[in-house]
């Protein structure tokens, strides 16, 4: 059971009596609806309700929605709730976490490892000043994978790098920032993600690491962040062989869980061996790897019961609560280890002293995209973007001797015709245009079909012009990648528009061309021929104007990169 006096939590005994006197107020119901954390794809205040009164829901994070819709909604939760709601955001990289449309961008986690922990700190505290006014208690973050893989895309852009003791100072700098502002910390993703390539969104994850290769890195990371007051774990849907099999020799292959799922890891070796005694909840439960590891009907009690406080996210809520419910009165979920989850869940909830607490009026929104954040996110743009290599000497540039450039953007593929191509690339022009540069920009693929859809589209994007015409056009190439992969694929590699399609980069020996990545660590894999590539983390507007004040010598490269970014080739160096 639960140590409600120590660390995480240090209650005292008005906080404790708190627990312990909700907890024997509370039905069955409302106990089992503690253990659920909702999500809210709508806007109707009738389903928030039904969440509130129905299910009696412990927790929610929300997706997207206008910034006073947000407000509104968790408002409701939270002052209509029994029992005070958490409310949760993914606030990894600032306060576009907790509002897609209105917050700031400030630092994603690579950046961080590039521009050092002073940015995480920054980028903690500008998150927390934009998710408070919406009503966040927790954030689901920081994120302690590390990227050792270099083909794994989920933490690429999520994770503060491969060296353990700078994860740990990021991770450190991420909590400081948000304890400022009251908001308690998840990290995530328990065992570790970013040994192998695949995503667990769409597929069990497998850390293959020996239990002496875990210990020297992942476990390191998780007990110092234990022994500094992390207040809870999110647990990846990822299995670990070596530890499971260590606290389970009987253990066969068939039979190995997600960590999810997996008394091993979360008793045995969360538990006792690194001594957590705070709040453990699932990672998102449509996931692939823990949806297609057992029946619903096993999930949803089979977490709880294996050692998970909370449950991440009905599927069908009247389903979910039922699965739950009967869990618990067949004797998956024992009496004690219910009373242990509400204990955490209410202990944090004491902790943060919810019970005391009123909803932020709604004047405090004004705060929410202000001109603050958008310098903060400048700033740490300066701090960040790298150059990786720069073999043909060709920077800085001057402007004026090489005025006339060519832009060629590779994007992801649209998910519709109707969305339009990537509006990032209006950004690019916008900014390179201010730095005094003339633009014209290579159509692909997608800007074609977006145009009209024709067959004619396949021909027209193979079409290469006369190198002589090209090099008397252009003085300089810009290649700007933004791939965009997440729950989709298992790696994200540059994907051309087209087959054999003419922005395939034949013109770098012909004009200077300038590589630029505005989000993954690892695209030199696919585009070594650059002889200069610069890594700029973000596809905002801050970072590609910080990006190209670089390359025209208004500002310093000040970033630095590891070793991952050669993705273990020769040839990407030169």
């Amino acid at each position: 059971m639960v140590d409600l006096t120590k660390k995480p939590f240090y209650l005292d005994e008005s906080q404790i009596k708190w627990v312990e006197d909700t907890i024997a107020s509370m039905s069955l119901e409302e106990k089992i609806g503690q253990l659920f954390i909702c999500i809210n794809w709508t806007r109707d205040e009738e389903h928030y309700r039904k969440m509130i009164n129905k299910f009696h829901v412990g927790g929610i994070r929300w997706q997207e929605g206008e910034v006073e819709d947000v407000w509104k909604q968790n408002k409701i939760y939270f002052e209509e709730s029994k029992i005070p709601v958490l409310i949760a955001a993914n606030c990894e990289q600032g306060g576009n976490g907790a509002l897609k449309k209105g917050g700031t961008m400030i630092a994603p986690p690579h950046a961080c490892a590039a521009g050092g922990p002073e940015l995480a700190k920054i980028m903690a505290r500008h998150s927390a000043q934009e998710a408070l006014p919406v009503g966040v208690n927790w954030t689901f973050a920081p994120i302690s994978d590390i990227l050792f893989n270099w083909r794994n895309t989920i933490v690429n852009n999520r994770a503060f790098g491969n060296d353990v003791d700078e994860i740990i100072a990021n991770c450190l700098a991420y909590m400081e920032g948000m304890k400022e502002y009251g908001i308690a910390c998840c990290t995530k993703h328990f065992p570790g993600d970013g040994c192998e390539e695949r995503d667990q969104h769409l597929v069990m994850g497998c850390n293959d690491l020996s239990i002496e290769e875990w210990d020297a890195s992942f476990g390191k990371i998780y007990k110092t962040l234990i022994d500094e007051g992390i207040e809870s774990f999110m647990i990846g849907h990822i299995c670990m062989p070596a530890y499971q099999k260590k606290f389970n020799p009987s253990l066969k292959d068939e039979d190995i869980k997600p960590a999810t799922l997996s008394p091993e890891l979360l008793q045995n070796l969360l538990r006792e061996q690194l001594g957590f005694n705070g709040l453990i909840l699932t990672d998102a439960s449509h996931m692939a790897g823990l949806s297609t590891a057992a029946p619903r009907s096993e999930q949803v009690p089979g977490a709880i019961a294996a050692g998970c406080d909370m449950f991440l996210f009905f599927n069908d809520p009247e389903e979910d609560f039922n699965y739950m419910m009967n869990g618990y009165k067949e004797g998956i979920i024992s009496e004690e280890r219910l009373s242990d989850a509400l204990h955490r869940i209410l202990g944090l909830k004491a902790k943060l002293r919810l019970y005391e607490k009123k909803f932020p009026a709604k004047e405090e929104l004004s705060i929410i995209g202000d001109d603050s954040h958008k310098e903060a996110a400048a700033y740490c743009a300066d701090k960040a973007i790298t150059l990786v290599k720069d073999t043909q000497k060709l920077l800085p540039i001057n402007v004026e001797e090489k005025k006339r450039a060519c832009l060629y953007f590779v994007q992801s593929a649209p998910i519709s015709t109707l969305d339009g191509t990537d509006k990032t690339r209006d950004i690019f022009v916008e900014e390179l245009e201010r730095a005094g540069f003339s633009v014209d920009i290579h159509k692909d693929y997608y800007d074609y079909e977006c145009e009209k859809l024709d067959k004619a589209n396949r021909l027209k994007i193979i079409e290469t012009p006369p190198v002589e015409e090209f090099k008397s056009k252009y003085d300089v190439v810009f290649m700007v990648v933004n791939m965009k992969g997440y729950a989709q694929e298992n790696n994200v590699r540059v994907r051309w528009s087209a087959s054999h399609s003419s922005e395939l980069p034949w013109f770098v020996h012909e004009v200077p061309t300038i590589g630029i990545s505005l989000n993954y660590t690892n695209h030199l894999i696919d585009l070594p021929m650059m002889k200069t590539f610069i890594n700029s983390y973000s596809p905002s507007r801050e970072y590609i104007r910080a990006t190209i004040e670089k390359i025209i010598g208004k500002s310093n490269f000040k970033g630095h990169y590891n070793d991952v970014v050669w993705c273990g080739r020769w040839e990407t160096k030169i």
